[in-house]
């Protein structure tokens, strides 16, 4: 009975909708019932667009709940695609969900909210319904290569994607290639020029891409799926015809996009290994290959960065190299505190949603208030900095990329 109910459900979506719908409801409509019959809602104040905007709408309960109602025939994607702009990805409900505490340890279980919201921004292009700025991101960077990081006007092209470099003499290709984000490499190029003089002075060789475009995953995450496609399959292209087989990534963001999205679409991609810069870099001082011995006096806390401390579960890494630099002082707030900590750049929302990023951000600043004696923010992305750097300004906090602070007790200046 419960089979063939579904079926009828399925029924009333195909009648009031198109195969895209269809199977979009086909594919979560499992994954939506384990939260919506689960009811707990521990979500919600984890999640950093809820806490600022208090709207039932934009929780994780109720992105699964629009799948249930769309399956029943009362909703359509055109009447909620509205409410999925209103995520980041960080992440931070699947951890807290009844579902995946419970039955985590056990069966390997995760709920799958960022995915639904993926997949409901994909259908929501495929049907036509589009957020004004996040499409026009998508067709710069189809027709740029990398994203328009500095502005609708001012071109991100790749044959500018390497300006960060000149000077240091970096060789295109090798086995190893350094990844640079478009937001570090255009927005923050001390970041990437940080992280290749570290490298150096480690003593590992790597080169750049012959031409890098943007990884891919902005348009992953706001729907637009063909475009990543294309992006990603150039990368690889690219890789392969430089004898790459080693890709170390910067940020966490390209980091997660092309581990989780490039292998479906290429069955040869085990080839290339995917390095974090982070947990390269923590290796190599803890190896003794990276000697840190310039004094850094600052009082620091650290922002966890959603993707690497909620998605990948990468906080101990970051925290080594913290601790290994001299003349800091490290006030920490442990990573699962951080759970509910975000700076609201994630998924593009800064695009579509600029005041809301600012709220997020401004409220993650304020938190470091609350430290006695901290005066500087690090983190290990280049996308939370800039509205964290935006923040901070305001408030009397310095914003700083990890890298930038290493670079520094190693002797450079960036």
């Amino acid at each position: 009975m419960a089979d063939r109910a579904a079926s009828e459900d399925l029924t009333e979506v195909q009648s009031n909708g198109n195969g895209a719908a269809r199977e979009f409801v086909e594919e979560w409509r499992d994954v939506a019932y384990n939260c919506f019959s689960s009811g707990h809602k521990f979500c919600r104040e984890v999640c950093p667009v809820m806490q600022v905007t208090r709207d039932e709408r934009h929780t994780p309960t109720a992105f699964h709940a629009n799948v249930v109602a769309m399956e029943k025939g009362h909703l359509s994607i055109e009447d909620v695609a509205e409410d999925y702009v209103h995520c980041t990805m960080c992440g931070a409900c699947e951890l807290r969900c009844p579902n995946t505490l419970f039955t985590g340890d056990f069966y390997r279980f995760r709920q799958r909210t960022v995915d639904v919201v993926k997949a409901a921004r994909a259908l929501a292009v495929k049907e036509g319904i589009h957020q004004k700025d996040w499409k026009r991101w998508a067709e710069l960077t189809d027709r740029w290569g990398n994203e328009p990081v500095l502005g609708w006007t001012k071109e991100t092209s790749g044959s500018k994607v390497r300006a960060w470099a000149a000077g240091l003499d970096i060789p295109t290709g090798g086995e190893t290639v350094l990844f640079a984000d478009c937001e570090a490499a255009f927005k923050r190029p001390s970041v990437p020029r940080a992280v290749a003089l570290i490298l150096r002075e480690a003593g590992v060789e790597f080169g750049l891409m012959d031409q890098q475009w943007c990884c891919g995953g902005p348009m992953w995450e706001t729907g637009y799926v063909e475009i990543a496609h294309k992006m990603a399959e150039h990368n690889m292209l690219d890789w392969r015809k430089t004898g790459t087989r080693r890709v170390i990534c910067l940020d966490p963001h390209d980091y997660i996009t092309i581990i989780e999205n490039y292998p479906s679409l290429d069955a040869s991609f085990d080839e290339f290994e995917i390095v974090l810069a982070v947990d390269e870099i923590a290796e190599q001082i803890r190896d003794g290959k990276l000697r840190l011995t310039t004094p850094v006096e600052r009082t620091v806390t650290y922002h966890d960065p959603c993707r690497l401390n909620k998605r990948m579960g990468v906080w101990q890494s970051p925290r080594e190299i913290l601790r290994a630099i001299p003349g800091l002082t490290f006030v920490d707030v442990d990573h699962v505190t951080q759970w509910s900590y975000c700076s609201g750049a994630g998924s593009n929302l800064g695009v579509a949603k600029p005041e809301l990023t600012a709220e997020i951000s401004r409220r993650r600043v304020a938190k470091v208030r609350e430290l006695d004696g901290v005066d500087t923010l690090v983190s290990a992305c280049p996308w939370s900095e800039r509205p964290l750097t935006e923040q901070g300004e305001a408030q009397g906090i310095e914003v700083y990329d990890i890298f930038e602070l290493v670079a520094e007790a190693a002797g450079f200046e960036v």
